[in-house]
Formats: structure tokens, C-alpha cells, sequence
């Protein structure tokens, strides 16, 4: 431990070292155990096995080294693959053509093409390109594009031949901008709803999913024949194998533990049935199975897999995920391709990662015969989608399959068979024909709130109907079904109205998220103003709808009390219009279309309420896996209790898991003033001198770099809250940080008036490091620990580069005293 002083002569301890991982048990499969899978022949047809050996023969060993390695656009350039004779490239979740994540079709298409352009003019074997896209519910990434309700939402469809004719749209207009793979759909099996990806599961049973995989992988990929993938189909990837959906905790890239029988019972979910199929490419999961990372597990990525499930396609790792197994970092990790890794998803690492496994591979650390199969099983899969045609398919280019009339009318039906109306009580629904209607809520008119993560960004934030011009809000679907009816509607975010309404329809729940940054601690919902609203509407005698959204079930038994009735919405994407279908009825008064939608995870009575899965021990929901009522079979909703478990007090987390917990906001300061940054992924304030960004930790997107040029400060922001009680708790206020550039400059960080110094002299560049002070020495440096309205701040005295990773209240590991 390290020593430094407070400003008042107070010393405290600082905790410089991270803490390390600490290793579970490691398990291996019993291939004997699993089920087996009809891998289908189409994938190794003769002729496809004639072409891919002598292909193989022709190559040079830098060559089959290079279609083992995938980069991502933001980090390469298309003049790369002159020297580089890479075999895959992907577009992140936050990657747009060009560094443009708002890029219209056709820059996606000039983009893909010049890198393509780029790969066949190196001398040598021609390979062609693989491109790779997170198309989970749509075309995502693209601005314009038909995005559908996520997974949880069509879960509860129950709904197989729509999840067909969803891949097949999704394929279609992929394909126009001249991707041809996506990495979905995801397998998942969400046990708990506090991962952050929940919302990418069917269900919290493996059934549905094992219902709909076939489905997609046929809507994708179409049905595999002796030849390749039919026009306008791309290729599929089932992911992450595997129980991703089952980490201790809900955590992501967490620790499954558990045995083998569940593993093969529940988190086996739709794999066995998407190679059955045909799926071409399966991802292998961030997560562990009792501490043993999935990438390096060769019992599962090899035994099993090739074994009894009879996959021939190639496996792909996760964003850098081979970096986490022992012995490895993102640029040299041979023990994953020796597991049966095929692909290694190295977007910012590919170089070095391609010079260490050309130089592993040439020592025999990875031998020859390896490489050489997982080079064919990546021809094969090359070969299956059709990249070795002289000809790009018709769809290519095919920009009118963009947001079509048709796929616009399937993502509406989408939207109305994935409501689940959880209280009707009175019949305030349907709303009748000629109601005034007041359309209050400020998510109401928001198309990115509605769509989630995974919208043109990775975790969602920033997207606006602006980049939608072809969708439709919920507003507005509302606005023009009353209209139609003979009423009329009025949007008014804050509730306020002048002429009473008939009835008022609330729209609100989670803001954007995704992977990582969406885990959280329990399941409340937090957010206070939607329950005053619906309360304020009450006490004024106006019927209410609360029409909620979010990503998973969660406690709301408060908003469920305070209304005439609630619709679980989920994440309904573009065609808000999907809602208004089934609330309000026709001119003749009657349903326009019933609710249809069943719980496919079942609702918290508490927020932190555990076992909830369907068929545990203890199994003891409020709304039941299953639940979903209608109007053809009504049912009246008791008073629900309004307990939700939470203790008060206790740990709090300011920046965590990649995102800034609210209610607090993040703010940069300098001499030119100073700047919010919101929920944007980049700030500078207003003379440039300091600078905030999104980056990469110790995981995807988890750290906040700061950069300032000059004297500045970085301080979280919120309303006033008292931690007295957490001061007398023993708590300090903790960070974790990252020196990123040598600096003769100091930092200190603190609360209110009280600030330590950070400890930057003589700190090595590139550590991390973590840093401590207890509440209470704070407070004897002078911060009023009963109104704190900045819970974090840390100032410069000149030019400092730092990243940030996490910043909480944890009890103290310093000596007691100051």
C-alpha cells in the first residue's frame, strides 16, 4: 500500500494493484451425454470438398493464417488487405462505413465493395471476403432500416413461421448492402433478469427457442441445397455457445456454474436444432463454465460440438474474448485455436494476432493440421454462401428492400402478436371509437427508445426517429388509429392538458442498453416520474394505459397499481402503429386485433425476488411464464403490494459495468468552460482542451477516457442525496483508473469540498490501478456529506490522460482512521 495525504493533513490509503482473477474449478464434457444432431449434408457435398482441398493446397501458409482472423472496419483500411490476406471483416456495433455510424445503404454498400476490391487485387490464392454484421432484430446498424421487436418480445409471440419470414426480411435487407453473414440469432436462455441481455432471449425456457431456431436458420440461409445460399439469403451464426444466459448472478461474461445435465437440459437450447437446419457459423460465448472460458474449452468447442452435434461449419470468438483465457492477450492466444476455435474476432487486434499465429503455427505451437482444418472448415462455409461466384448476387444493391411496404407490415404484426396485456381492469381496453385521447409519457414519441440497444449504436443510445424516417412512434400509430376511429389524440409528455381526456395512454420504461452495460443489481424500476404521472392522471379522474417497455420483467408494482391497465410492450422497434392496432378499437367499437402475446418470462413480485423461472423450487412469480390476458378472456387484477425488497443504503455505484448509473450525468470542465456528455459516446469542451470518450477497459466499452491539455476537472452530477449513513457504514469512495500517458502533473479526486490526491507521480502508464478514501475522512476535509449533488470529482493540475473504469461506494479496505 501506498500512503498520501488529505489537503487538511489527513493521510488515507490507496489501493494500487488490481485485484486477480481468481480461477473455479474447470469442467469438461462427456461427449457420451449429449444428444446428437443431424448435421446436414449440404455442407459437405463432394464438389464442395473437391473445391476447398485443392484450394487448400494452393494457399501459403501467411495466407491460411490470414482466414483465420477478422477484423472490424473502424480498425482497418482497405489498402490493408493488400499486404494482410485477412479472411473475414465485421462491423461492430458502434462501426459505421466509412467512420460514418450514420451511413446511409449506399455507403455501406461502397464500403463493403472497396474492401472487397482491395482483398482481390493482393497476388496469391483468391479468397474472397466474409463480412460479418450484428443484425439482431433487423438491419440495426443501419440508418433507415426495418428493425423488429427483440427477441423477449417475439418469445412471447409463440409464433415459429413469423420468426421465418423475420429472418427472411432481415436476410433481405442485409444482403442490399452486401453483408452476407449476421451473428445471430442469439440462443440464450436468460435465467436471470438481470443481465443486460435478456431482452436478446426467446424466453427463460430452452423451449422456444428450440421451436424457432429452425425457423430462422431457414429465413436466413433458406434451405441449404448441393449448391450455395439462395439470392438475398445470408449466412447464420447460433450464439454464444454456450449458457451465456446462465452466469452466476446475471453477470455478463460471468461464470456459468452448474453440471452437465443442465448445461445439456437448458443452455443446449436451439443449437442441436440449428444445425439440423444448416446454420453455417456458431459463436462461441464470452462466459465460463465453472471458471472454465468457453474459447479455450475443447471439450466443448471440439468434443461435443464436432462430436455428437455434428457441426461442420466454423466456430467465431466473441469481440477479443480469446484475450481472456489464461496465458493469452488479444494478440497471441494459441490455446483458443487449439480448443477448435476457427475465427478469431480480433477488431482491433488483428495484426498482432495475425504475426503471433503465423509465427505459433510455424513453431508448432499450433500445429499445421489444425490450421489447415479450420481453413477448410471456412472455405466450406465461403464456399455454402456463395462468395466464390464471379457474379454478387441480384439482391446486392437492392436498396428498395430497405424498410419496405411489406417488411414494415411484418414488423407491425410482429409488434401486436408480442404485447402482453398483464391488467385490464374496468375494460378501459379497447379504447372506443370517438375517445379524446391524451398520449403522455416522453417515450411515447421516440422510435430509439422503443427500439432498444443494438440500434444503429451497440448499446442504442443517441438513436432518434431522425433515423427512422420510415418508422413509426407509438405516438403517432396511436394519433392516427384514434383519428380513424372518429376521436381524436394529443401528445403531451408531461401529462398537462387543458380539455380533460377520456383516457391517457402512458408510454415509458428502460432506456437503451445492451450487453454489459445493461446488468444490473435488481430488478426495480427506478425511474420515479412515470408512477407520478399515472398517480397525477388518477387523482384527476382520468382513466389510464400504461404501455411499458423494456427489456426484461421488471418489479412495477406501483405503475401496475396505478393504473387501469398495463401492456408489456418490451422493445417493439419501428412500427409503434403494432400498438395501436390492439388498443384501440375500430369505428364499429369492436377490437381491431386481440391480445395474442404470452409471458415467455415470468414477472417479479419482489425486485429481488429469486428462484423465478418457470418449474424451480420456490417458483412463486406475480404474473406467472405463460400469463397474458385478452379480450376475449378478461380477468380483474387485485391491488398488487408495493414492497420491493430493496434494502436502503448499501453500496452505491456511480460508473459501472461501461455506463453512468443514473440519476448521475457526467460533466467536463476547463478554462473554456465546460460541457455534459450525456449519453454521448464522445465530449470536448468548448476550446477543445479536455476531452471525454468511450473506450475499451478491461471490457468492451467499460472505460471513460479523459484527456486534458491543461488544468480541468471531470465531476458526476445529480440531485442532492445524503450519505451520512453510508459514512458511518465504514465506506469509501473507490475508483479505478488507468494512467495512459507519463505526466509531471497531479490529480486529485473526492466529493464535494473533500479531495485526495489521486497519486498520478511515478504511476506506471498503462495499469490499472485503484484508489480509496473513506467517507469520513472526506467529511473531515470539508464535504458535506449531507447534501452530496457531486458524489465523484476529480480535478488536474495540467495535462493529464487517464481512463476511468469504475467509481462506487465499497467498505473500506484502508486502516480505520484518516
Amino acid at each position: 500500500m501506498v500512503r498520501f495525504e488529505l489537503a487538511a493533513g489527513v493521510c488515507v490509503a490507496a489501493i494500487l494493484a488490481a485485484a486477480p482473477a481468481v480461477a473455479g474449478p474447470s469442467s469438461q464434457a462427456q461427449p457420451a451425454n449429449w444428444p446428437k444432431a443431424a448435421s446436414p449434408k449440404a455442407l459437405s457435398d463432394a464438389k464442395t470438398e473437391a473445391f476447398v482441398a485443392d484450394l487448400l493446397k494452393r494457399m501459403t501458409v501467411e495466407e491460411k493464417v490470414g482466414q483465420t482472423i477478422q477484423a472490424d472496419i473502424s480498425y482497418i483500411k482497405p489498402e490493408d488487405l493488400l499486404t494482410y490476406p485477412l479472411g473475414s471483416l465485421l462491423a461492430g456495433g458502434s462501426s459505421g462505413p466509412f467512420g460514418d455510424e450514420r451511413g446511409d445503404a449506399v455507403k455501406w454498400l461502397e464500403m463493403v465493395r472497396a474492401f472487397r476490391q482491395a482483398a482481390s487485387e493482393r497476388p496469391g490464392a483468391r479468397v474472397p471476403l466474409m463480412f460479418g454484421i450484428d443484425a439482431v432484430h433487423g438491419h440495426n446498424n443501419l440508418v433507415g432500416a426495418t428493425l423488429f421487436p427483440h427477441n423477449i418480445g417475439l418469445g412471447a409471440a409463440h409464433d415459429p413461421d413469423l420468426i421465418r419470414r423475420i429472418g427472411r426480411a432481415t436476410a433481405l435487407e442485409v444482403a442490399a448492402t452486401g453483408a452476407d453473414w449476421t451473428f445471430g440469432p442469439t440462443l440464450a436462455v436468460p435465467r436471470d433478469d438481470r443481465w443486460g441481455r435478456t431482452y436478446e432471449g426467446y424466453a427463460e425456457s430452452p423451449d422456444i427457442a428450440r421451436r424457432y431456431e429452425g425457423p430462422m436458420t431457414e429465413g436466413l440461409q433458406g434451405k441449404l441445397t448441393n449448391g450455395h445460399l439462395a439470392n438475398g439469403h445470408i449466412a447464420g451464426s447460433a450464439k454464444h455457445f454456450l449458457a451465456d444466459g446462465g452466469t452466476e448472478a446475471g453477470l455478463d461474461q460471468g461464470d456459468y456454474k452448474g453440471g452437465e445435465r443442465e448445461l445439456i437440459d437448458i443452455h443446449l437450447s436451439g443449437y442441436r436444432e440449428a444445425i439440423d437446419a444448416g446454420v453455417l457459423t456458431i459463436m462461441a460465448s464470452f462466459s465460463s463454465w465453472n471458471g472454465e472460458k468457453h474459447t479455450g474449452n475443447k471439450s466443448l468447442l471440439t468434443d461435443v460440438l464436432r462430436g455428437p452435434l455434428g457441426f461442420t461449419g466454423f466456430t467465431v470468438g466473441d469481440w477479443n474474448a480469446h484475450g481472456q483465457l489464461p496465458g493469452c492477450t488479444k494478440e497471441s492466444c494459441a490455446l483458443a485455436m487449439n480448443a477448435g476455435l476457427d475465427m478469431y474476432m480480433a477488431p482491433d487486434s488483428w495484426k498482432g494476432l495475425y504475426a503471433n499465429t503465423l509465427a505459433q503455427v510455424k513453431s508448432g505451437e499450433i500445429p499445421m493440421a489444425r490450421l489447415d482444418q479450420a481453413v477448410t472448415r471456412i472455405l466450406r462455409v465461403k464456399v455454402k454462401t456463395g462468395l466464390f461466384e464471379a457474379q454478387r448476387p441480384a439482391a446486392e444493391g437492392d436498396f428498395k428492400v430497405i424498410a419496405s411496404p411489406e417488411h414494415r407490415a411484418l414488423a407491425r404484426e410482429a409488434v401486436r402478436k408480442s404485447l402482453v396485456l398483464l391488467k385490464n381492469n374496468g375494460g378501459v381496453l379497447p379504447l372506443k371509437p370517438g375517445a379524446k385521447i391524451l398520449v403522455a409519457g416522453t417515450a411515447a414519441d421516440d422510435i430509439g427508445q422503443a427500439s432498444g440497444g443494438w440500434t444503429i449504436s451497440w448499446q442504442g443510445t443517441g438513436a432518434t426517429n431522425a433515423d427512422f424516417k420510415q418508422g413509426q412512434s407509438i405516438w403517432a400509430g396511436l394519433r392516427d388509429a384514434a383519428t380513424a376511429a372518429g376521436g381524436s389524440a394529443v401528445l403531451s409528455p408531461d401529462g398537462a392538458f387543458t380539455d380533460k381526456p377520456a383516457v391517457a395512454v402512458v408510454v415509458f420504461g428502460e432506456t437503451p442498453y445492451a450487453e454489459f452495460q445493461g446488468d444490473v443489481d435488481n430488478l426495480d424500476f427506478a425511474p420515479e416520474g412515470p408512477l407520478a404521472l399515472l398517480r397525477a392522471l388518477k387523482a384527476k379522474g382520468v382513466p389510464t394505459v400504461a404501455v411499458f417497455l423494456s427489456g426484461r420483467p421488471l418489479w412495477t408494482n406501483p405503475e401496475i397499481n396505478a393504473a387501469d391497465a398495463f401492456v408489456a410492450a418490451w422493445l417493439p422497434g419501428t412500427e409503434g402503429g403494432g400498438v395501436a392496432d390492439v388498443l384501440v378499437a375500430g369505428p364499429d367499437g369492436k377490437p381491431r386485433h386481440d391480445f395474442t402475446g404470452k409471458l415467455s418470462f415470468s414477472w417479479p413480485k419482489t425486485a429481488v425476488q429469486g428462484p423465478l423461472n418457470v418449474g424451480q423450487a420456490g417458483y412463486d412469480p406475480q404474473f406467472a411464464y405463460g400469463y397474458g390476458l385478452s379480450y376475449k378472456q378478461p380477468a380483474q387484477v387485485s391491488q398488487l403490494a408495493e414492497v420491493s425488497g430493496v434494502l436502503a443504503g448499501g453500496v452505491e455505484r456511480f460508473l459501472a459495468d461501461g455506463r453512468i448509473i443514473p440519476p448521475w450525468s457526467l460533466s467536463l470542465k476547463d478554462a473554456s468552460g465546460a460541457v455534459r456528455a450525456g449519453q454521448s459516446r464522445q465530449a470536448a469542451t468548448p476550446g477543445g482542451g479536455s476531452r471525454y470518450a468511450v473506450v475499451d477497459g478491461s471490457a468492451q466499452e467499460s472505460g471513460r477516457s479523459l484527456v486534458f491539455a491543461g488544468p480541468g476537472s471531470v465531476t458526476l452530477s445529480g440531485k442532492p442525496v445524503s450519505l451520512t449513513a453510508q459514512a458511518q457504514q465504514g465506506l469509501a469512495l473507490r475508483v479505478r483508473y488507468r494512467l495512459d500517458a507519463a505526466t509531471s502533473s497531479t490529480a486529485s479526486f473526492g466529493l464535494g469540498a473533500g479531495a485526495v490526491d489521486l497519486g498520478l507521480a511515478g504511476a506506471s502508464v498503462g495499469a490499472w490501478k485503484t484508489a480509496e478514501v473513506a467517507l469520513a475522512c472526506l467529511a473531515k476535509a470539508g464535504a458535506d456529506l449531507a447534501a452530496v449533488s457531486e458524489p465523484f470529482k476529480l480535478s488536474t493540475t495540467g495535462a493529464v490522460s487517464l481512463t476511468l473504469e469504475d467509481i462506487r461506494l465499497a467498505p473500506a479496505q484502508q486502516p480505520k482512521g484518516c
